[in-house]
């Protein structure tokens, strides 16, 4: 209880704030642990093809050496309902880099739980990172929610969301060879701004 107050005394925690308790977590008590106790129930993943998350992790053991992230840009709803985070990650110590993006959904507690969460490999690690400052989308004249689905081919699996007042947007699809590609999108007041478009080839075989 007294540690409740004195969460509340020092004001909500963001989503980056989230994101960061999630990363140091993963080295504390193991990355696939930290993983599950963020995911929400209905969390999806990729490997490649989409998974319900806590179901994929339930039995996976936590590796030697967890990967390590931090937030390099992050996006809010009007409504602070939704957040999304990308930015780099480094494994063993930065002898492989790449990039994550999470979708983070707000609680009745004010805490956050993840609703999506994936990434790829890169030849070189973005320089992103730091003290950095959420953007949020614009709440003047507000876009209809929930937004109508895109049309997909067959074969192609197709997902997405909204926060709940339509403000922040995304969108992911994976082919039948794996490749996918995940959207994001923030209302400006006008239109929908393209913040995150992340693409991530064929898998090797």
């Amino acid at each position: 209880m007294i540690a409740a107050l004195l969460l509340m005394a020092a004001g909500p925690l963001t989503a980056i704030d989230a994101e960061r308790a999630f990363a140091a977590d993963a080295q504390k008590m193991g990355q696939w642990t930290a993983f599950r106790k963020y995911a929400a129930d209905d969390a999806v993943m990729f490997v490649p093809e989409r998974v319900n998350a806590q179901a994929w992790l339930k039995d996976k053991k936590d590796p030697a050496v967890s990967v390590f992230w931090w937030p390099g840009r992050s996006y809010v709803s009007c409504d602070g309902s939704v957040a999304i985070n990308t930015g780099p990650w480094v494994r063993e110590w930065g002898k492989q880099v790449g990039y994550f993006t999470t979708v983070w959904k707000r609680q009745p507690d004010g805490g956050w739980q993840w609703l999506l969460d994936h990434g790829d490999a890169l030849k070189t690690a973005r320089a992103e990172g730091g003290d950095i400052k959420a953007e949020t989308a614009a709440c003047s004249a507000l876009p209809p929610a929930p937004r109508p689905q895109r049309e997909v081919p067959e074969g192609v699996q197709y997902g997405g969301g909204s926060s709940s007042d339509g403000s922040l947007a995304w969108d992911w699809t994976v082919l039948p060879d794996g490749s996918r590609r995940f959207w994001a999108s923030v209302w400006d007041g006008h239109n929908f701004k393209v913040v995150i478009d992340d693409q991530v080839a064929t898998p090797p075989k």
